[in-house]
């Protein structure tokens, strides 16, 4: 009988009545298709911390290139008087160099993994590759490519189990470096002060180092390198596109989020730079309506919530700024109007233009 699984980080804690039922836990991992996909597949993974690292970082030096760091952690304390609890901030680090990645991270290793307020990865979307150890310490991985995943975790010793039982199916604990007895921590991180302990420092410490930025919950996606490469022969087929494909599709949803969250914030730039941001819309569309279902609804998904913020934003919305040819306004929607709180510049293009009138 395989061993039972008991070298948790410390940062999680099973409740006493868990324990019962903590006798099932076994190291290894399972996979299954992502829902909504045909090609891709989602591994998690319960195993010891040397286990955990030697699969993270021979998965991160199979990724071709670069890829972008993931940080995930709170921002806020819990406080008594919210219905809700808070939700951690997802950080990405721009395309870097994996080993520049690895090197960077490796003074805080001990602490990125034992925390149990921090989850931590790793991805490329170009290649379809993400890794994510997350503050209920489970790794997870998606890849189109099982087979070789299967045999990454095979060399780092986890084997596979189809009847994974994960602990976050019982009752726990995740707890922050902070909220343990000195004696508690593992022997590598009891001689930290309790600044160094401290996640918000620690990661702030990780955040600024890699110039990382913050990500909405909502923008979390994955695609299939047949996806991307469907969506690369859907832009290079469209005159004035072909230059984008082949880029990163993903950076192309995050771009228009930010567009409308400058927006939102009060747009500083002028009307150039404000058609920029709609003709990147443009593109977004370009891909939704020559696309289908499943791909067509996951990125219409990520859409939704930067979409309905900047309806909000449209004001004078019986003009279009650039009505784009044989299309109707509700399908170019964000030609309808201009944005409320425009900036000095670009109300001066807009008075310049005949928009309106000073």
């Amino acid at each position: 009988m395989a061993d039972i699984f008991a070298n948790f980080p410390v940062g999680v804690q099973l409740w006493p009545q868990a324990k019962r039922r903590s006798q099932q836990l076994q190291e290894g991992y399972s996979f299954s298709l992502l829902e909504n996909s045909s090609d891709t597949y989602h591994f998690s993974i319960l195993a010891r911390p040397e286990k955990v690292q030697a699969a993270f970082k021979d998965f991160a030096y199979s990724i071709p290139d670069e890829a972008f760091f993931i940080l995930e952690f709170y921002t806020t304390e819990p406080n008594a008087n919210d219905q809700d609890s808070p939700a951690p901030t997802i950080h990405y680090s721009p395309y870097m160099p994996v080993n520049e990645i690895i090197t960077a991270i490796a003074p805080y290793w001990d602490r990125l993994m034992h925390d149990g307020f921090v989850g931590f990865g790793l991805a490329n979307n170009r290649s379809s590759q993400e890794m994510f150890f997350s503050e209920e310490k489970i790794l997870t991985f998606f890849s189109d490519n099982h087979l070789k995943l299967t045999h990454l975790l095979s060399k780092a010793g986890i084997n596979h189990r189809p009847d994974l039982l994960l602990h976050t199916e019982l009752g726990h604990d995740h707890l922050s470096l902070l909220c343990l007895e000195r004696e508690n921590l593992p022997l590598c991180l009891r001689d930290y002060s309790d600044r160094d302990l401290d996640y918000a420092y620690f990661c702030q410490e990780l955040v600024d180092e890699l110039g990382m930025y913050p990500v909405e919950e909502s923008l979390s996606f994955f695609f299939s390198r047949n996806e991307q490469k469907l969506i690369d022969e859907i832009l290079s087929l469209h005159p004035g596109y072909d230059e984008i494909a082949g880029d990163d599709f993903g950076s192309l949803l995050l771009d228009w989020n930010d567009f409308v969250q400058e927006c939102c914030s009060g747009f500083e730039g002028d009307l150039w730079e404000y058609r920029m941001g709609l003709q990147l819309r443009d593109v977004l569309h370009q891909v939704t309506s020559s696309c289908e279902d499943p791909l067509k609804g996951r990125i219409t998904d990520v859409l939704k919530e930067p979409d309905e913020k900047f309806r909000q934003l449209l004001i004078d919305q019986r003009k279009r700024l650039d009505s784009p040819c044989k299309t109707s306004a509700e399908e170019h929607f964000w030609y309808n109007g201009v944005i409320g709180n425009a900036g000095y510049e670009l109300r001066r293009d807009l008075i310049r233009h005949g928009w309106y009138k000073p």
